[in-house]
């Protein structure tokens, strides 16, 4: 795989970035994926192994030293297939991954695994540059039409294998434009939306057909889709946030984050809004310590925020990773080219009370009353005497979120399990894979999951596009 004594030979090389007081300027990439020559370098790191353990730590099992060797070889049109064997949007992945992979690489054990997610980026962005990335069509029509509900990578990742198999696919989707927390949760300056407008372009030219404003089960009857549809995907994201309910929740200055990041993206994409939440000038924090909770340091930055302030529940975790054995996630501090942007970080922090002003300012966040943790014993308790006040005109909550919205699970009474997602399993059972109690709708992504990753949610979708295909047809040649 790549050069026999490459690792021996070769560092690890990042992607640059462009300078911070360059990329606080707008809201564009700024991430430079390697050339050639450096991504060739990283592709000769690649060890014979024996055992692959990165397609594994992968989601989608993306089919690594493969393309890593390939692109050694420079063979960049066969690196580009293979990485296409697996992964629909690898420039989705390329961007926005954690990189599972690269913890599961055995190169990892010195803390310095193959650049994998650079590799990828670098493979898919020269397959666009070069125009090696065409419609896929179908061979044959087979006459049986599917409907997919939400259109983030799940959605579109099973509405594409299904038109690629024939199907005749509707995608629909309650806002005003495709790509669900892709479009409107990621921020444009780690996606830019223009990756998500040309593979629309390539499922359109495929067959598949889009429809945006369409909320199923609220302005849309749930009823209609089953009587008008062979098969039914929900597809839709885990769009319940997690609320924390203290004193002075109503205070004006309180939002969710996925309002503050979604308003910025509609604006970067030409819509007039009135009332746009704004952190300019302001002295923010972000309450979750995780990547929203990073994007939203990262917009806050680009607005001019006075400050900006990151708390997490939990304790900080060490500079260098735990080691676990893979398949366990390693714990080390990760912080992101947001925190690297500007922005004071704590750990093991809640907050007790959100504080208003008074007089002029009353009604209006002036500050938080937090508190400092003990977490020994695996035990949160709080500390006494420690509680402190923290000035604050902007408060984004990202903590995470509990679940889909009931809506539509109740209006096609799909059972759900204890989490309140969709009850659907992913092993050929008493119901095929993804199939929930409701014979022809089947359910992928956070809908079934939970709150996940991009990579985990294009994995669903295609492999509950091939159980869509196996019911309709009775066998599927589509991959798992």
């Amino acid at each position: 795989m790549g050069k026999v004594t490459g690792f021996m030979e070769f560092r690890r090389q990042h992607e640059a970035h462009l300078p911070v007081a360059e990329r606080l300027k707008n809201y564009r990439e700024f991430v430079l994926h390697l050339d050639a020559d450096a991504a060739k370098i990283q592709g000769a790191r690649c060890m014979d192994c024996g055992i692959p353990f990165c397609s594994d730590g992968c989601p989608v099992n993306n089919v690594i030293p493969d393309w890593n060797d390939l692109v050694y070889r420079q063979d960049w049109r066969a690196a580009l297939t293979v990485l296409h064997s697996t992964n629909n949007f690898p420039e989705f992945t390329g961007r926005v991954c954690p990189a599972p992979c690269e913890a599961a690489c055995t190169l990892n054990i010195d803390s310095d695994p193959v650049g994998i997610k650079s590799i990828e980026h670098a493979i898919i962005d020269h397959g666009w540059e070069q125009g090696w990335v065409v419609p896929q069509l179908a061979t044959h029509q087979t006459g049986r039409r599917v409907a997919v509900v939400g259109s983030g990578p799940a959605g579109m990742a099973a509405a594409q294998q299904l038109a690629r198999a024939g199907h005749a696919v509707v995608l629909f989707e309650k806002n005003d434009r495709i790509g669900g927390l892709l479009r409107y949760g990621i921020p444009d300056f780690k996606l830019e939306k223009s990756q998500i407008d040309r593979r629309m372009a390539q499922m359109q030219a495929e067959g598949v057909e889009f429809r945006v404003n369409q909320n199923v089960g609220v302005d849309l009857p749930a009823a209609q889709l089953l009587a008008e549809f062979d098969a039914v995907v929900l597809a839709g994201g885990a769009e319940q946030p997690r609320d924390l309910p203290v004193q002075g929740r109503e205070l004006a200055g309180v939002h969710f984050a996925m309002d503050f990041l979604a308003q910025q993206n509609k604006v970067n994409a030409g819509d007039k809004l009135e009332n746009q939440i704004t952190a300019k000038a302001k002295r923010v924090v972000v309450i979750g310590g995780g990547d929203t909770g990073s994007d939203c340091v990262g917009t806050s930055n680009r607005h001019g925020a006075a400050s900006v302030t990151q708390f997490e529940l939990l304790g900080r975790p060490p500079e260098q990773e735990n080691k676990a054995l893979w398949p366990n996630w390693p714990i080390k501090l990760r912080s992101s080219s947001s925190h690297e942007e500007g922005c004071a970080r704590d750990w093991a922090v809640a907050t007790k009370e959100f504080i208003g002003g008074v007089g002029a300012d009353a009604g209006k966040l002036t500050g938080l009353r937090v508190v400092r943790l003990d977490w020994s014993g695996g035990k949160m308790s709080e500390i006494a005497g420690s509680e402190f006040i923290v000035p604050c005109d902007l408060a984004l909550l990202a903590m995470g979120f509990v679940g889909p919205q009931a809506t539509l699970l109740e209006a096609l009474t799909v059972a759900r399990d204890a989490r309140g997602n969709a009850q659907a399993g992913t092993d050929d059972g008493a119901r095929l894979a993804y199939q929930t109690s409701v014979a022809k709708v089947f359910a992928a992504g956070d809908m079934r999951r939970g709150q996940s990753l991009v990579v985990w949610a294009i994995r669903e979708g295609r492999q509950c596009a091939r159980a869509v295909d196996e019911y309709l047809m009775g066998s599927s040649l589509l991959p798992r």
